[in-house]
This record gives C-alpha cells, sequence and structure tokens, in this order.
C-alpha cells in the first residue's frame, strides 16, 4: 500500500499542476499492479476526464465504485462521473457521499447539482448552500447553486450566484454564458449583451455562444459586434450548426427587431435548458 500512496501523491500533485495527461499514464501503470484499487481507479478516471476522454472514465468510475468505498470524497467523484452519463449507480453514490460526510463541501454540492437536475429543488437547495457555506471561495458550489436556481425558475437568485461564481474564478467563460441567458430572462438586455460578448470572445471555437452573443449585439443595436460574432460561428469547432448561423445572420441583417425575436423565442431558451442540465 505504501507505494499507491505514493504514486498517488506523485499523481495529484500533477493534477494541480494540470498535467493530466502525465496523471493518466502514471495510475494506468499502477492499475496494473493494484487492478482494484478503488483510489487509483477514481483518481485515474478523474484524469481521464480532464483529458475529454469520457468513456474511459465512466468506466474507471464504475470500477472504483463497485469496490465498494467508504471515502465520501470518491463516492463523491465517482458518482458525479456516473452522473454524467445518467447512470442510476449515482445517486446512491452522491446521496451515500452527503451522508456519511456532510461537513465535505465536494460531496453537499454534488449531490445537490444531482437533484437539482432531478426536479428535487428544496433538497438540492439545502445541499447546494450547505457545500457554499463550507468552501465559500468555491467557484463550482456557486455556480450549481446558480444552475439549480435557474432551473427552479428563480432568474435573480440565480443571476446573483452566477455573479459570485464569476467573482471567484472571473475566466469560467461557461458561467459567463449562462449568466447572459439568465440575464435575458429577466429582460436586461444590454446586461445579457455584455455578458454574451465577453463569453463568446473568450469561447471562440463555442459556436451556440457566437450565435448568442451576435443575436444579443443585434438586438442592443451593436452592429460591429454582431458582425464579429456572427463572423466567428462558422469557424467554430463545437456545437456549428450551419442552418442556424445562416437564420441568424439573415435576422441581424433584417434588423434588431428580427434578431431579438430569434434570440428571445428560440434560442436563448433551449440553449439555456440544453447547459443548464449539463452536469457539472
Amino acid at each position: 500500500m505504501g507505494d499507491v500512496e505514493a504514486v498517488l501523491q506523485q499523481a495529484l500533485a500533477l493534477g494541480e499542476e494540470g498535467r493530466w495527461e502525465e496523471m493518466a499514464v502514471l495510475l494506468t501503470a499502477e492499475l496494473e499492479h493494484e487492478p482494484d484499487d478503488a483510489y487509483l481507479l477514481c483518481w485515474a478516471g478523474v484524469a481521464e476526464r480532464e483529458l475529454g476522454n469520457e468513456s474511459a472514465a465512466y468506466e474507471l468510475f464504475k470500477r472504483c465504485l463497485a469496490q465498494n468505498p467508504l471515502d465520501a470524497h470518491l463516492l463523491a467523484l465517482a458518482g458525479s462521473g456516473l452522473a454524467a452519463f445518467d447512470d442510476p449507480d449515482a445517486e446512491a453514490a452522491l446521496r451515500a457521499a452527503a451522508l456519511t460526510e456532510p461537513d465535505l463541501a465536494l460531496a453537499r454540492v454534488q449531490y445537490g447539482a444531482y437533484l437539482a437536475r432531478a426536479g428535487l429543488f428544496e433538497e438540492a437547495l439545502e445541499h447546494l448552500r450547505a457545500g457554499v457555506a463550507l468552501e465559500p471561495d468555491d467557484p463550482v458550489g456557486h455556480g450549481e447553486l446558480g444552475v439549480a436556481l435557474a432551473l427552479k425558475g428563480d432568474m435573480a437568485g440565480a443571476a446573483a450566484a452566477m455573479e459570485n461564481t464569476l467573482d471567484v474564478a472571473p475566466d469560467d467563460s461557461w458561467t459567463r454564458v449562462l449568466l447572459g441567458l439568465v440575464l435575458l430572462e429577466q429582460g436586461e438586455e444590454a446586461r445579457a449583451a455584455e455578458s454574451l460578448i465577453a463569453a463568446a470572445g473568450e469561447r471562440t471555437d463555442d459556436a451556440e455562444a457566437q450565435v448568442l452573443a451576435a443575436l444579443a449585439a443585434a438586438a442592443a443595436g451593436w452592429s460591429d459586434a454582431a458582425e464579429d460574432a456572427i463572423a466567428r460561428a462558422a469557424y467554430a469547432t463545437e456545437g456549428t450548426d450551419l442552418a442556424l448561423i445562416a437564420e441568424a445572420e439573415e435576422r441581424i441583417a433584417t434588423g434588431p427587431d428580427a434578431a431579438r425575436a430569434l434570440l428571445r423565442e428560440e434560442v436563448a431558451p433551449a440553449v439555456l435548458h440544453e447547459r443548464l442540465m449539463q452536469p457539472p
């Protein structure tokens, strides 16, 4: 076990530096000797998830939970990994983590996030607020609280929580998109456009973010910003929808009212719901 502990310490140090590929290689090699070690399996899953290897991460988290770990940290991490795939075993793992160690912010936040996406808002908010109180400087807690409030329909509360997220993590462009959409739901068109334009500048490979920014800018009468964002949309690598881009270009050319109608009636509500339902 001493060797495993040493490998884990080295792997966690690599993770703290964002060296996920090296972390994954190190843990995978150690798993050849200790294939049933829950800690190795869990942290290997974390590394693979950070590398974008979602299927590999899922299998590792599944194997981790098959060892019946009692550590709340492992339960929360592996449970959230399964939740991303709608695996029914996620709920039991996340619930066990929150009940086993209620003072662990990660456990409370991950379970609250799961409950919010299941529509159990009161219980979700109880866990999420507890998690935020335990670790007020953790942007994930604030962000998931914002998501839960938005799903519940409390857009003012959601906006406040998302602004708290950005205060702690100003480079969180995903939350900046959500904030813009929430502000739009509140009718704060200019603030929404500012947030969406800023997010699009940060998320240049996110086609949806470019379309949202372009339409919001056009609706606000900011033609230069609208043209810049819609020009970037066709070159984005994620979520490119050429038909939507073409329609957005046509609405922008028609004028602010046409752009506003497409944004508020069709694009923004669909994107907001889809992104809110994506697990952390």
